[in-house]
């Protein structure tokens, strides 16, 4: 049987997918533990093998992968104004498939310095100033990133008037200018510096998480998971020329290092009479929370939520959660469905991080009162109209409660000032299909919108 081959080199498992391309269909699916720390392609196959032991006689026609190993793509954003040119700096790293550790403001300083040097990013994204704007801050930014001893390509994506001054500077290191990000007050223009990062990606990222080993697939390793999944997400709801999508949604993608939710609307507001503040949304979005992932970030989704939520949430006692969080750092890639305490563990675990994961992808609304009365004010998304939400991930996959811990992406009556959705309908991604679908439809858009169709499950609908 003649087939294409999707592989996913995931930070726990590494997941491989075969389709059928005549009959639009999954031929199969498996996944075993990712072995980035010795050879990254024991894993894969150990997952070929628990493949091919299912189904006989396959023919190799294709072979696509993606890659959020060893921690996915670390980037650091840099730019001028926190709520400007460096959170349009976090966008364009985001939209790119970035994990993004720390954005930085203004002009930085020598412990600013020495941080970077600490988290060792995959790559820096450079920017400050509009066209013609401030140029002092982003030459300084520029000199500082010079005397580091990070080897990390730098993406200069800042104000016009000084890209070549900042190239000059940065002389000695591996650098890509491109488009400012933010070409004019309150303008995001980020499409060209999320191109940059994935030439860089493809260009030397892969070799530094020791993917070349895999010398059969490097040619088609084209992008980090978290872009795959994005684009997935977008053909999904927007369709192909030959067939609709199913309208606007929310991914929910609940994983052990980071939570990530991805929303295809244009979030506007749902209510007349609502301005708006910030930097306009973009129609694709994508957040990522480092702080709530269920199993290596578990320690800090304790911490931030509060181990009083998840004694309520698992109704365990402390000590019980405790000996968990120990075990799971031992056993990351623990799955059982005979432990009923850790698998309470597990669903309060997922329930906090896609609960406080949605609250911060959506917008806000405030009251402001004036001389003239009360005035309403939207920071970010209104998703509150959106009625389409699919969960993917491990933790939400292998959840006997996966109802349950998705409906906690749904509007909260005692949090009435945060826009998740009202209602709606919930699908869960039975086969971990969806970073697959995302590779398969750069090239067979139509096929891999088709398997979506039939393979992404609804489980609820809620009214």
């Amino acid at each position: 049987m003649e087939a294409v081959l999707l592989i996913d080199f995931g930070s726990t498992y590494t997941k491989v997918t075969a389709v059928d391309l005549e009959n639009k269909a999954i031929i199969g699916t498996s996944k075993s533990f990712t072995t980035i720390e010795s050879d990254i392609c024991e894993g894969l196959n150990n997952a070929l093998d628990k493949l091919e032991s299912k189904h006989k006689n396959l023919s190799i026609k294709e072979m696509f992968a993606c890659s959020s190993a060893a921690g996915g793509l670390r980037m650091v954003a840099i730019g001028l104004v926190p709520d400007l040119t460096a959170e349009a700096a976090k966008r364009a790293a985001l939209s790119a498939g970035a994990k993004v550790m720390k954005v930085f403001s203004y002009e930085l300083n020598e412990s600013e310095a020495e941080e970077i040097e600490n988290i060792r990013p995959d790559i820096i994204l450079l920017t400050g100033g509009t066209d013609g704007g401030n140029k002092e801050v982003i030459l300084h930014n520029a000199k500082i990133l010079a005397s580091l001893k990070t080897k990390a390509p730098i993406i200069v994506a800042g104000n016009k008037s000084v890209q070549e001054k900042v190239a000059d500077i940065l002389s000695e290191k591996e650098i890509t200018v491109c488009e400012n990000v933010m070409p004019e007050l309150d303008v995001l223009n980020i499409e060209s510096a999320r191109l940059a990062i994935r030439e860089v990606f493809l260009r030397r990222i892969v070799y530094a998480k020791g993917l070349s080993k895999v010398k059969d697939l490097i040619e088609g390793i084209i992008m980090p998971t978290p872009s795959a999944v994005l684009g997935a997400a977008k053909l999904l709801a927007e369709g192909t020329k030959k067939e609709k999508g199913i309208g606007d949604l929310i991914v929910v993608d609940v994983g052990g290092a980071t939570t990530d939710i991805h929303s295809i609307a244009e979030g506007l507001p749902s209510k007349g009479g609502v301005l708006l503040k910030g930097l306009p949304e973009p129609f694709v979005k994508r957040t990522v929370e480092g702080d709530l992932g269920v199993r290596y970030s578990a320690d800090a989704l304790v911490g931030t939520c509060g181990i009083d939520e998840l004694l309520n949430k698992a109704e365990l006692s402390e000590n019980q959660i405790n000996e968990y969080q120990q075990f799971i750092k031992a056993n990351p890639g623990y799955i059982t469905d005979s432990d009923e305490i850790f698998e309470k563990f597990d669903f309060g675990l997922a329930s906090l991080a896609v609960k406080n994961a949605t609250k911060r992808h959506v917008g806000t609304i405030e009251t402001h009162y004036t001389p003239f009365g009360a005035t309403y004010v939207q920071t970010g998304k209104d998703l509150t109209t959106v009625r389409n939400i699919i969960g993917t991930g491990g933790p939400i996959i292998n959840c006997k409660r996966a109802k349950e811990v998705l409906k906690e992406s749904l509007f909260d009556p005692l949090e009435p000032t945060v826009l998740k959705p009202m209602r709606g309908k919930i699908f869960i991604d039975s086969k971990y299909i969806f970073a697959a679908m995302g590779l398969l439809a750069v090239k067979y858009p139509d096929i891999a919108l088709s398997i979506m169709k039939n393979e992404i499950k609804l489980i609820l609908e809620v009214d």
